[in-house]
């Protein structure tokens, strides 16, 4: 197959489902998987349910639609507030979405009454990231709100940590997400089903032991597709890191200076409130530099390891640059470990092909949801 392409292995894509379903299980806990970061691929969605994933989430209505259409039975959520103007498809397409705003529970309600059935809520909170959620001092009126249509169900409450602000989950804001679910039930008599207690940057601090308390889901992306936690960036024991592998084709080897030269400029990348050029490297005298035939328009640069022995000097719209310490040669394929956002940008793409292996994965499940070190390059 031609590059660039994402290599993509859906056997261990199952065994980190199948992991992470029966640690998480053994702590009460479900799972929804998020495929936003890789557009939902249907193959990638059979992998997490036939691992024993019970449903499956994205931001985008887009997709979700795609996957029901394409015959996918899972439930399904919407893990992003719906846009106001979205909201009749919201109801025709998904059980369960996300929310944080009156006007869009309102919205949600009359579409429901419209199309004769009931549409699940989860309110999200905030609890110091600061991206989206209902302040809890504001939380049982948006729940009476809730409560009060007819049309809508009140599935549960949820929180998310990490995406914004790289706010970790602890003790306390865990603890507060518990104390409100009981508050809500306790004043309006109900039972909440989901008390949704965040992502993959939950999963560290159950690691050190964490009590979940009343939190019995989490939605998980990260940690599913690359295998680690995303606060530290660090592996998870027994997961594998290396399910994805971005494979890009040299156009241009030669040895050249290490130093640029002549009058300079900002580049088509630099920040736009730059005022000078990017500094120069130290002069290390001539080394080989190869070009890749990828860059920014086909991944995020910065989020990709190279093999061992190389490093990338450089991206631009179309190329990547690279230093080695081994001998290359034009038309050779390299292969770049993804990070999350690198992998969601290869995803997008229209100029990265994608080809999956169902590869068996190594069965050693550890019974923990320790770290592990970073692995190398491959």
């Amino acid at each position: 197959m031609s590059a660039p392409r994402l290599e993509i292995d859906l056997g261990q894509l199952h065994h980190n489902a199948t992991s992470l379903v029966s640690r998480l299980a053994r702590r009460g806990i479900a799972i929804t998987a998020v495929g936003k970061a890789v557009l939902g691929l249907p193959e990638i969605v059979a992998t997490w349910l036939a691992a024993g994933v019970g449903s499956i989430g994205d931001a985008r209505l887009d997709t979700i639609e795609s996957l029901v259409s394409g015959g996918v039975k899972a439930p399904m959520l919407l893990v992003r507030t719906p846009m106001l103007s979205q909201v009749e498809r919201v109801v025709a397409g998904v059980g369960v979405s996300c929310n944080s705003e009156a006007v869009v529970l309102e919205a949600l309600a009359a579409a429901a009454e419209r199309q004769g059935r009931r549409h699940g809520v989860l309110l999200m909170v905030e609890l110091g990231d600061l991206r989206e959620g209902i302040l809890p001092q504001d939380l049982a009126g948006i729940a009476a709100l809730t409560l009060g249509l007819p049309w809508l169900r009140l599935v549960g409450i949820g929180a998310n940590l990490g995406c914004q602000h790289g706010v970790a989950a602890d003790a306390t804001n865990m603890a507060e997400l518990s104390a409100l679910a009981e508050a809500l039930e306790a004043r309006f008599h109900i039972h909440l089903e989901l008390i949704s207690g965040g992502n993959s940057a939950n999963l560290a601090w159950l690691a050190g032991g964490g009590d979940p308390g009343r939190i019995n889901h989490l939605r998980l992306g990260e940690a599913l597709l690359l295998g680690r936690e995303p606060l530290g960036r660090r592996p998870i024991c027994g997961l594998h890191t290396d399910a994805f592998r971005l494979v890009g084709e040299l156009i241009e080897v030669k040895t050249k200076p290490s130093r640029a030269w002549g009058r300079r400029g900002l580049t088509s990348f630099s920040p736009e409130d730059s005022a000078q050029p990017p500094p120069l490297p130290p002069d290390r005298g001539p080394r080989q530099r190869a070009l890749v035939a990828l860059g920014h328009q086909d991944a995020d640069p910065a989020g990709l390891e190279p093999p061992a022995g190389m490093a990338i000097l450089g991206a631009s719209s179309d190329h990547l640059v690279l230093e080695a310490d081994r001998p290359l040669s034009v038309g050779e394929e390299i292969g770049f470990r993804p990070s999350y956002s690198a992998l969601l940008r290869a995803m997008t793409s229209p100029f990265v092909a994608r080809q999956c292996r169902s590869v068996s994965a190594d069965p050693a499940t550890p019974a923990s949801l320790g770290t592990a070190r970073r692995r190398s390059g491959s």
